[in-house]
């Protein structure tokens, strides 16, 4: 019970002071002059000012409010490490039960480090979580906090006593714990394909010493080779970059005795390999419709050095003029197949017969060209299946598919094949779904026989019309047909003649997006989504490796012709290991080389500042055997003590809330007239006498 006077005057307080003064006035003139009766009509005067000034008894029925208490708990990744989970847990669950037993605390566990979002789980932010449990309390209601922990915590305020009750700090793991690292400490984020990249990375030991230590150098899962360095020293390296797009370079070294974990035993850069400008020759034959069309589309490439050549006066068109009369180049074959020919990347030879431009032996040395890792196109027009054929010279190794001396010229849908239908390079092309496909006829096919390598388009009554095959190293492509400028001319509606050349094309300078087997595997947020690219009916499931070693089976599902896809939820962030068959892949989950890995080894000094500041205290949990013992919890006032050798103190509050409330008027009803009748009739009866 809490009993307190109110006033609520009958009239405004103005008025009051404006009638009463002057009559104060007078009875302390009275008293001061010892006129007769003047007590009493002091007494009088009081009288009639409490009747006026209306006191009332409040009696507050009040409840008194629970200070609010909470338990942060750390779930983060580095708590996984040896039995900090096992001790976190057991500890938690003490607390909960030591905690229950005041009933003047309401507690509220909250578990952190566990976000869905990966970036979130990058560092263990502890405070965040605090501060969301206390949003709705006031700071007269907060009565503290323990953190059961690692002690690495990387959202720590940086103003110390910012917390306005006692924070406890109980810290997993052992004071003795060793962990060495290893990590970049320059890692450019972009590379040129085929160059060096330089990077710098740097090896810690907590336990300290200057030894060397063997690095194993990983490129895309590819061991590449072994450097040295010694600890606590930066060390340079040169990568060379191997393919356009994401690389995945780590270094990893072996574990040492005693070591709490493996994970940052290696360290990841991404590097986006980007490519020089391929350098293209496009040989045309003779001025025809579709050379523009090639030379356009790889004009257009903004990856693509072009060199052209069209063949405008070959041998047998000699009349004479002197070649320095003439506005022409003269074909400098020496230097393009002899000397330079390892220069390029791609070779296409659109409409081209042989007519003695280029000599015989030349021929010989595209095909090896091709064999040593070249890439060649063949673009035929009649003159393939004539009497001048390309197939009648020494370049006959390089080539897929050998003429018959047929050509078909009638209406026809260039259609894909089975095997068109899985290929990257012409998988999904715009017009393909339907039947007839949704796109212009071409009016010309060269019929060759017993094709090698991959039909993925066909062309009349089933013949071949793309042909993409391998020859040693070097790749090759022949299209049967002089007339896909149609498309590219919008005829019946044109077609995707940008997209099928343009793929045509990488596909032979190995692009490896367009690979026929390829394995990818990506991280967003926490799902990691696997892709296999297979020409293959069923790729089977993939493998996974976790970071922390754990082993996944995904199911891989048929998303469309030639690609099968699968998924998985993860639970941690850093570097997996995927495989489908003979192929595997690295994919990264969350930020690269996370905060959370970079110091696993349990601390009590970064929280003590912060800690030491709000009055609470840091301890380990466990002694160096391993035996627990949490200390007592004691309920404490504002201004004691909140930490001592064997328990740790949580403050009460004093605040209360309102229920209810009782008034009892003491100058009201009949005892309020009667005073101030008696008061006023003594006076009178005093006065009289």
């Amino acid at each position: 019970m809490n009993w307190s006077v109110s006033f609520e005057p009958l009239i405004p307080w103005v008025w009051i002071a404006a009638g009463l003064v002057p009559l104060l006035v007078l009875a302390c003139v009275g008293l001061f002059l010892r006129r007769r009766g003047a007590w009493l009509r002091l007494l009088a005067f009081l009288a009639l000012a409490l009747a006026l000034a209306n006191p009332v008894l409040l009696d507050e029925l009040r409840d008194p409010l629970k200070s609010v208490v909470a338990l942060v708990v750390d779930k983060s990744q580095s708590q996984d490490i040896g039995d900090r989970a096992k001790m976190t847990d057991a500890a938690a669950e003490e607390l909960k039960a030591k905690l229950a037993r005041f009933k003047q605390f309401d507690v509220r566990v909250v578990e952190a480090g566990r976000s869905p979002k990966a970036d979130e789980r990058a560092e263990t932010k502890l405070f965040a979580a605090l501060d969301s449990t206390f949003r709705d309390v006031p700071p007269s209601r907060i009565g503290g906090a323990i953190m059961v922990t690692d002690g690495e915590v990387h959202d720590i305020p940086a103003k110390t006593g910012s917390f306005p009750a006692p924070l406890h700090a109980l810290i997993t793991g052992r004071a003795d714990e060793r962990d060495r690292r290893i990590f970049f400490q320059k890692a450019p984020r972009f590379g040129i394909v085929g160059k060096p990249l330089e990077l710098t990375y740097k090896i810690t030991d907590t336990a300290g010493g200057d030894g060397t230590v063997n690095v194993r150098v990983s490129v895309n899962g590819e061991t590449k080779s072994f450097d040295q360095a010694r600890l606590g020293q930066e060390t340079p390296i040169s990568i060379e970059v191997p393919n356009a797009g994401r690389n995945i370079i780590e270094l990893s070294i072996d574990a040492v005795p005693g070591e709490i974990s493996t994970i940052n035993n290696h360290t990841i850069a991404l590097v986006d390999g980007i490519r020089e400008n391929l350098r293209v020759l496009l040989v045309s034959g003779e001025p025809h419709a579709g050379e523009r069309t090639w030379r356009n589309l790889l004009k257009s490439d903004a990856s693509v050095d072009l060199v052209h050549f069209t063949i405008l006066r070959p041998p047998e068109k000699q009349d004479g003029t002197p070649i320095n009369e003439l506005s022409l180049i003269a074909f400098p074959t020496r230097e393009l197949f002899v000397e330079k020919i390892e220069d390029f990347d791609l070779i296409i030879f659109d409409r081209y017969q042989h007519r003695d431009v280029l000599p015989i032996l030349y021929y010989d040395y595209i095909a090896q060209y091709v064999e040593n890792g070249g890439a060649l196109l063949i673009a035929a027009g009649p003159e393939y299946a004539g009497e001048n054929s390309i197939a009648k010279t020494p370049l006959i190794s390089a080539l897929p598919a050998l003429p018959t001396g047929d050509i078909i010229e009638k209406g026809f849908y260039p259609r894909l094949t089975e095997t068109g239908k899985r290929h990257p390079v012409t998988r999904g092309l715009e017009g393909s779904g339907s039947e007839p496909p949704h796109w212009g006829r071409w009016f010309r096919d060269i019929v060759v026989d017993r094709p090698q390598g991959e039909v993925v388009m066909k062309g009349p009554d089933n013949q071949p019309l793309l042909i993409l095959d391998r020859k040693g190293k070097g790749r090759v492509g022949m299209l049967l047909s002089d007339q896909g400028w149609l498309w590219s001319r919008g005829y019946e509606g044109g077609g995707p003649d940008v997209a099928l050349y343009r793929r045509v094309a990488h596909w032979l300078m190995k692009e490896p997006d367009l690979e026929e087997e390829r394995l990818t595997a990506d991280g967003s947020g926490m799902t990691l989504t696997i892709r296999r690219q297979t020409m293959k009916d069923d790729p089977g499931d993939a493998r996974v490796i976790t970071p922390s070693g754990k082993k996944l089976t995904v199911k891989l599902s048929k998303s469309e012709p030639g690609v099968f896809t699968g998924s998985v939820d993860t639970n941690e962030i850093g570097l997996y290991q995927i495989g489908n068959g003979d192929l595997t892949a690295l994919a990264h989950v969350g930020p690269v080389n996370a905060p959370e890995f970079a110091d696993p080894v349990s601390t009590t000094e970064k929280l003590r500042p912060f800690a030491e500041a709000t009055g609470g205290s840091v301890r380990r949990i466990a002694d160096a055997s391993g035996n627990m013992s949490l200390p007592g919890i004691v309920p404490v006032r504002s201004s004691g003590d909140a930490s001592g050798r064997d328990w740790i103190g949580l403050r009460t509050t004093g605040d209360s809330v309102l229920k209810a409330v009782d008034r009892v008027p003491l100058f009201g009803g009949f005892l309020g007239l009667a005073l101030l009748l008696f008061a006023m009739g003594a006076m009178w009866y005093r006065e009289g006498r």
